[in-house]
Order: structure tokens, then sequence, then C-alpha cells
């Protein structure tokens, strides 16, 4: 139970949206994928990656600093959008705030390169440790911004954004921080971390389709889900605040009891739990919509969707996801999730799915409850509201 008020006070992303709030919102107007085949090793793989103008940031961001040329993508990526969010959020350099920022798959272009180095010549880069643990996204952002607090990284696979915001909340419920910077960053566009998804066989295979991946289709009959690269935070302060893009009013975690190493129950009971947690307090007809998980596999999307059926019935908010659009991006999706949440709160227009009808059309939408889930069933829900 949420004793004080968390505004969101900026949220920044870099992704296949873009990074700009107007230019995102009208890219989630538009019913076209950003889903494009790329050649990895000499094979055609479906992801949705960052606009060229993105990586020439990145780019230029490298050469900023000597010390930022050896650091992987995940870790630039998360200053951009870092050094956004805080100045969005009219934070200064200095300012006491907590940063807790965290990765699914971490250091993964770095890993793999330096492996093949090793594989091949049987040394490694004398950087090779510092630049791909895991600690080293929050700690390079607090270098960056000059903050002072807390740094915390972590990585609890593709909820690690949305368990940032619930770590967060509980430093700023508790009293010891008054303000945070909570996300995910993920780079796992490479021929490894590909082929470990083409393994599990939930991976999309490049067909004419025209949605290829097709999250929240229940007439699918294999999966679809496709990766995407993003980095996206924001900051989240105590009590009302004038410059709120809205408020977090309910959160919810749980976990499901593992049957093997990617499992997650028939029906999601973690996230029945997580969302009866987040929903506590609130009325559900004051649900308007659910930003789900929704990964485009066939066991994701429908025990996701059977959870949300058990928990509010036959009247079910508006239902979206937005991995038909920019796929799957790991350990940053949950804060997508929530992007895309506070975009609907704003303009009071639904993000539905091209090819999925909406049967529960509401007029406006008050509240807004996310999802995001990781292997292993590490589910957590949030719900928020624009005031």
């Amino acid at each position: 139970m949420l004793t004080n008020k968390i505004a969101i006070t900026s949220l920044a992303s870099l992704s296949p949206l873009g990074k700009e709030a107007d230019g995102i919102w009208k890219q989630y107007l538009s019913p076209e994928t950003l889903i494009t085949t790329q050649v990895f090793d000499g094979q055609s793989r479906l992801v949705a990656t960052i606009p060229q103008a993105l990586r020439l940031e990145i780019d230029a961001l490298r050469k900023e600093d000597s010390k930022y040329k050896a650091l992987d993508e995940t870790v630039l990526m998360a200053i951009l959008a870092s050094r956004q969010a805080v100045a969005q959020a009219g934070w200064q350099s200095g300012d006491v705030f907590g940063i807790n920022i965290g990765s699914s798959r971490g250091a993964t272009q770095l890993f793999e390169k330096y492996h093949k180095e090793f594989i091949e010549t049987g040394k490694t880069a004398t950087l090779t440790s510092p630049t791909t643990t895991l600690g080293n996204i929050s700690s390079w952002i607090a270098h960056d911004l000059k903050s002072t607090g807390p740094e915390i990284s972590h990585s609890i696979t593709c909820s690690t954004a949305l368990h940032a915001v619930l770590n967060a909340v509980a430093w700023l419920q508790s009293g010891m921080a008054t303000k945070f910077l909570v996300g995910g960053s993920e780079a796992p566009l490479t021929p490894f971390t590909l082929a470990q998804m083409q393994a599990l066989k939930i991976y999309a295979q490049p067909d004419a389709m025209e949605y290829p991946c097709r999250a929240f289709d229940f007439t699918k009959t294999k999966n679809t889900m496709v990766l995407g690269e993003a980095a996206a935070v924001a900051c989240l302060e105590v009590g009302d605040n004038p410059k709120a893009l809205g408020y977090i009013t309910g959160m919810g975690y749980a976990t499901d009891d593992l049957q093997h190493n990617i499992s997650i129950s028939e029906e999601a009971l973690c996230f029945q739990k997580s969302m009866a947690m987040a929903l506590e307090n609130t009325p559900l007809e004051e649900v308007d919509a659910i930003v789900m998980h929704a990964p485009g596999t066939l066991k994701g999307d429908t025990s996701e969707y059977k959870a949300i059926q058990k928990i509010f019935g036959d009247s079910l908010p508006m239902l979206t996801t937005n991995k038909w659009k920019i796929g799957h991006t790991f350990g940053a999706s949950g804060m997508l999730n929530l992007e895309l949440a506070l975009l609907m709160l704003q303009y009071q227009t639904f993000i539905g799915i091209p090819y999925v009808a909406e049967p529960n059309p509401r007029k406006t939408i008050r509240k807004v409850l996310l999802n995001a889930v990781g292997f292993g069933g590490n589910a957590v829900s949030v719900l928020v509201s624009r005031n």
C-alpha cells in the first residue's frame, strides 16, 4: 500500500520509436510496425532497431570522454536517456537522487566481442571485466550526471525496469530518498543473443506477413517474438508535483513456482497476484486500459490474458501491447510500457493493435495498469493515473 504519492516527473527513451515525445506519439498513431529484417552472421533475422540518428548520437557520446569509448551500448543508451530525463525533470548536476537502472542481458555486444577475441587468441582486453559487469550502467550514469545518492543495478530478466520502479518506490516511501532515476537498457541485437532466442523456439521467422510479431493474436499457431533495442528511464519524486506526467497509485509483484527455466503457469498466477496487489485499493471499473507484457509467444500471451480475465471477469479494460510495433526490448520493455501508458493518459487516446478489434472501448482513460514478467515468472504490475 502506497502511503505517499509518487510523481513521475519525466520519462525519456531511445527506442525504435525515436527519442522525442511528439515523434514517439506520432509513431504510435501509425499502424505500421517498426520491425524489419536484417542479416546477422549470414542469417536473416527480424529485429526492431533504433533510428540511424540515434546511432549517431551514441557515436558522438563515445567521443565526449575517452573513458566512454570502451563502454557497451547498453550503458551509452542509458546515459543519453538519463540526461534527457533529468533535464526534463529540472534536476541539477550534484543533486541527491538514487539511480536504479538495470538490464536483462547486460553488455551483450562487449561480451560477444571479448569472448570471440579470447577464443581466437587466448587473451582478453584489459577492460573486459569492468565494462561487462552489470553495475556498469548505474555507475556510469552517476558519473555522467555527477549525482550523489545510492546507485543500484540489477537483472530480473524482462521485468527489470519495473522492478527498478518497485525498488525506488520502496526507498521513496521509507523516507530514505526523495528522488529516484529508474529504468532499463537493452542492446540485444547480436548474433549470439538472437541465436539463444532461436534455440528456445520462441522467435519469429522472416515471412511475408505485414506484422511479424503477432502479440495478443490468439489465432496464431506459432511463436512470434521479435527483439528490439532500447533504453528508457523515468524520474520519480515524492508528493504532488506540477511537472508530473502521472502518478503511481498502485504496485504489485509476485513470482510463479518454477516448472522449468522459462516457465509461466497456464493462468499466470504471478500476474494474478501482482495485479491484485496493485489494484488493492482501486475499484476495477476505474481501470480503463492495460498495457500487457504480451511478448508474442503462444503461452506468454495466453496465460497473461487468462490472468486478466481472472481479475476483471467480464468487464475487461481496453487491452493493448507495443511489441507488435517495437519488438521485445527485454529489460527496458516495462519502462516503454509505462511510456505508452502515460501518453495514452495525456492524449486521452487508446493505442490499440491493428490486427485486433477492441471489444471494450472506453470514453475516457483514467487509470492504466501495466505489466511485465521475466523468465521464471517474476511479475510486476504498476497502476498509473493522470491525477
